[in-house]
């Protein structure tokens, strides 16, 4: 009997996370969900699911989980979730936290996935990174930020990895109906006050991205994405999916600089 594959799939609680291993597990893969509160997956137990617990924030979590699984075909890095705050007003905490799970988190996993990647000789690492990961937004600098960096370390290591069979992706979703704008989005308390310089911003942007974010696309359509990306290998470096990622990114390469500035500034009445 053929053995399954292993997959570790980060935030899986919800979301683009959750729709992915329960279509991973159909498809016959051995899924491993992670999150901080597990309790909330025990429901795809039925599912032929195992429910872990991680918090990718946390090196010493981060090293038991994966130890404690001993085989790893296939790493999802999907937990993060985005801070709405000026640079002017952030405060380091905030920076750090940022920080912290969407790139450091994301490595931490990532490095303990590897060595049992190069045993098995092959591995697929897939980083859910952005649409914003290539095109800033005022207010979500550090969750662009984090985003680009989540492009850089996705180049790097398919070169390093390349000797080993580990194929190295990234996802950049634009806006998607998930549990991001309710649970996920983070919010400078100087920066939502009134007396807030960057008040007039606010008003304008948040709510057109929380409305983009709450009516976007299914999370589906990411786990079936991703499901193409493992079992297609010459499948290329990088994709997009949802219907902001397939408007900006096309419109960021053809443009210039300024351009693009321009024409995002009129889309979100800046």
């Amino acid at each position: 009997m053929k053995r399954k594959k292993v997959v570790l799939i980060t935030g899986a609680s919800t979301g683009m996370g959750r729709a992915t291993a329960e279509l991973l597990a159909l498809k016959g893969y051995e899924v491993y969900a992670a999150s901080r509160e597990p309790q909330r997956l025990l429901d795809l137990r039925e599912k032929n699911i195992i429910p872990i617990y991680m918090d990718i924030a946390d090196p010493k979590s981060v090293e038991k989980s994966v130890k404690a699984l001993g085989r790893i075909e296939i790493l999802v890095n999907n937990a993060g979730y985005g801070l709405v705050s000026s640079v002017e007003e952030f405060d380091e905490r905030e920076m750090f936290d940022q920080f912290n799970i969407n790139v450091f988190g994301l490595l931490r996993v990532t490095k303990h996935a590897i060595p049992l990647m190069r045993e098995a000789n092959g591995g697929i690492i897939i980083n859910i990174s952005s649409f914003l990961g290539k095109i800033g937004l005022p207010l979500l600098t550090m969750y662009n930020a984090t985003k680009y960096a989540v492009e850089g370390v996705t180049d790097s290591l398919r070169y390093e990895l390349a000797d080993f069979n580990i194929r190295v992706h990234s996802i950049m979703p634009g806006f998607f109906d998930t549990q991001f704008a309710r649970s996920n989005l983070a919010t400078n308390k100087d920066t939502f006050k009134e007396e807030s310089p960057y008040r007039h911003i606010v008003s304008n942007l948040i709510p057109q991205i929380v409305e983009q974010i709450n009516s976007g696309n299914d999370a589906k359509e990411v786990a079936r994405l991703i499901y193409r990306i493992i079992e297609d290998k010459n499948f290329p470096t990088r994709a997009t999916v949802g219907d902001k990622a397939k408007k900006f990114i096309p419109m960021r390469k053809e443009l210039s600089d300024e351009d693009f500035e321009r024409r995002v500034k009129e889309y979100y009445n800046l």
